[in-house]
C-alpha cells in the first residue's frame, strides 16, 4: 500500500491497539488505512495522519503565514500550479460533482420514506399522527403542561429537605414517564449527577436505550448533544459537575449560537460541595453561563423551584438551558400558591414586610435559606426586610418593567445579594449603594459547611453587611 505504514511500537502496546500512520495528504492512503482499521475487530485502531500546514503553497507551507491571512494572488497562482489545479475559481469539475451529487438518491429515499410512512399511517393512524406531531414537528404532549404543573404542585405540598440534585432526579423521573423522547446522559458521573431514573436504559452497540454513558469527555458529550439536537426527535440532556463545564464551554456556546434545545445539567455547584477542593469548586462559571447570549440558566433553591426549572427547560425548544444543582441538602421553602406561580418569572418575593423595605436580600440556590434566616434576625432588630429568590436572572430580566419594579423597587437602594459565586455578577442588581456576600477568591479543601462559614456565608456576616449599609 502506497504511503501506508503499520507501527508496532513495542510488543506489549501492540497487543492492545492497532496504530496506522499515513500521509495525511494522500487520499488513497487514508482510504486504505480506514479499510485496514475496519478489518481489525479485537482491538481499537488509531489512524495518525501527518500533514503540513498550508500544503501546496510553495512559499508559505509549513509556516504561520498561511494560517490566518490570505495567500495573495501570486501565491494562489503558484499553489494552483503546484497542485496541478487548472479549473477556474468556484468551478467544480464534472467528475467531482458527479461523485458528490446525491439529488437522485435523496429523491429516491424521500419517495421510499413517503411510501412507507403512508402505509404506516393507513395501518396505525393514531400512532402515525402522534409520531408526526411529536418527532417530526417536535411538539410536546398535549397534557404535558397539566402533568408538569401537577408535579410542581406535588413538590409544593409535600416539601422535603433534599439536595437540589436529588430534586432534579425526581423531576427527571416525573417527566420521563410523560416524555419517552427524553434522551439523557452523563460524563462518567451519572451516580453523582443523579440523572438516571427508573426508566433509564443504557445505549449499547446491539441494543436501543435512552441513556448515554459518555465517559470522561465533557466537551465530547456536549458536542454530541448538539448533534442529537440538530438531528431532532429527542429532548436531550447531559450532565457533569458544574466546574467541568469549563471543558465543554465551546460546545455549550455553539448550542446557544445555533439556537438549539439542549438541557445541560450541572451539579456540585459551589464551595458547598467541600472536600474535592478548589479545583472542583466553581466560582466564576455561573457568571459565564448567565452572560452567554441565548442561554437560560437556573439555580433553584429547593424541590419546587427545581421542578419549575425542569419544566421551563423542556419547554425552551429554541435555545439551550443550564440547570445548576447542589450536592448538599437544602431546606424546603414555605410559599403560597401565588409565589409558586411566580417562580416561572425567574425571581419573586419569597418573604415580604409591611410597607417599603429598609433592605432587600436576594439570593439563589443554597443561599436562599441563609437569606431567610438572616431576614428573621434583622426583622427582630426592627428592620423591614424583603427576601427575593432569583432562580433565573435571565428569565427575570425578560419580564415586564412593572413586574421587575414590583420585586426590586428602584427606591429601595439598600440591597444585599447572597450567592456562593463571584461577586461581580450582582452589581446590576444591588447598584452602587448595595453589597454582595459572595466569592472573590478560589475555594479551599475542607467540608462544605466549614467552607461556607469560613468564606462568610453566615447569618452574622449577612447582618453585618446589611448594618454597614
Amino acid at each position: 500500500m502506497v504511503g501506508l505504514q503499520i507501527i508496532p511500537h513495542n510488543a506489549s502496546n501492540h497487543t492492545v491497539r492497532h496504530v496506522i500512520s499515513v500521509d495525511g495528504h494522500d487520499s488513497e492512503a487514508i482510504a486504505a488505512a480506514i479499510t485496514e482499521a475496519k478489518s481489525v475487530t479485537n482491538k481499537p485502531s488509531m489512524i495518525c495522519c501527518k500533514t503540513i500546514i498550508g500544503f501546496g503553497s510553495p512559499n508559505k507551507s509549513g509556516t504561520h503565514d498561511c494560517h490566518g491571512a490570505p495567500l495573495g494572488d501570486d501565491e494562489i497562482a503558484a499553489t494552483r500550479k503546484f497542485l496541478n489545479w487548472t479549473h477556474a475559481p468556484f468551478e467544480i469539475p464534472e467528475n467531482v460533482y458527479a461523485q458528490w451529487d446525491q439529488k437522485e438518491k435523496g429523491a429516491t429515499n424521500q419517495v421510499n420514506w413517503n411510501e412507507k410512512f403512508s402505509a404506516y399511517q393507513a395501518a396505525y393512524p393514531e400512532l402515525a399522527s402522534e409520531f408526526e406531531r411529536r418527532v417530526i414537528k417536535g411538539e410536546l404532549p398535549k397534557d404535558f403542561e397539566e402533568k408538569a404543573n401537577a408535579f410542581i404542585q406535588e413538590c409544593h405540598e409535600n416539601s422535603e429537605n433534599i439536595a437540589s440534585r436529588k430534586a432534579s432526579q425526581n423531576a427527571i423521573e416525573a417527566f420521563g414517564h410523560v416524555l419517552p423522547e427524553m434522551l439523557g446522559g452523563s460524563a462518567d458521573l451519572a451516580g453523582s449527577n443523579l440523572t438516571l431514573w427508573s426508566g433509564s436504559k443504557g445505549i449499547q452497540e446491539d441494543a436501543a436505550g435512552n441513556y448515554i454513558f459518555y465517559g470522561v469527555r465533557e466537551f465530547g458529550m456536549s458536542g454530541i448533544m448538539n448533534g442529537i439536537s440538530l438531528h431532532g426527535g429527542f429532548i436531550n440532556y447531559g450532565a457533569t459537575f458544574m466546574m467541568f463545564m469549563e471543558y465543554a464551554r465551546n460546545a455549550v456556546r455553539m448550542s446557544a449560537l445555533m439556537g438549539i434545545q439542549n438541557i445541560f445539567v450541572y451539579t456540585h455547584d459551589s464551595i458547598g460541595q467541600g472536600e474535592d477542593g478548589p479545583t472542583h469548586q466553581p466560582i466564576e462559571q455561573l457568571t459565564n453561563l448567565r452572560t452567554t447570549p441565548n442561554l437560560t440558566t437556573w439555580r433553584p433553591c429547593d424541590a419546587t423551584e427545581s421542578a419549575v426549572a425542569w419544566k421551563a427547560a423542556v419547554q425552551n425548544q429554541k435555545a439551550p438551558t443550564a440547570l445548576i444543582f447542589s450536592r448538599q441538602g437544602l431546606p424546603a421553602m414555605t410559599r403560597n400558591q401565588s409565589q409558586v406561580s411566580d417562580i416561572a418569572k425567574g425571581a419573586y418575593i419569597l418573604q415580604n414586610c409591611d410597607g417599603t423595605p429598609d433592605v432587600i436580600l436576594m439570593a439563589t440556590g443554597s443561599e436562599v435559606a441563609l437569606a431567610v434566616e438572616s431576614a428573621k434576625v434583622l426583622t427582630e432588630q426592627g428592620k423591614k426586610v424583603r427576601v427575593v429568590s432569583m432562580p433565573s436572572t435571565n428569565v427575570f430580566d425578560a419580564q415586564t418593567n412593572d413586574y421587575k419594579e414590583s420585586v426590586l423597587p428602584a427606591n429601595v437602594t439598600k440591597r444585599v445579594a447572597i450567592e456562593a459565586a463571584h461577586v461581580d455578577f450582582w452589581a446590576k442588581y444591588v447598584g452602587l449603594n448595595g453589597a454582595v456576600v459572595g466569592m472573590t477568591t478560589f475555594g479551599e479543601s475542607a467540608p462544605g459547611n466549614v467552607l461556607l462559614e469560613y468564606f462568610g456565608f453566615t447569618v452574622d456576616n449577612v447582618i453585618n453587611t446589611v448594618n454597614k449599609l
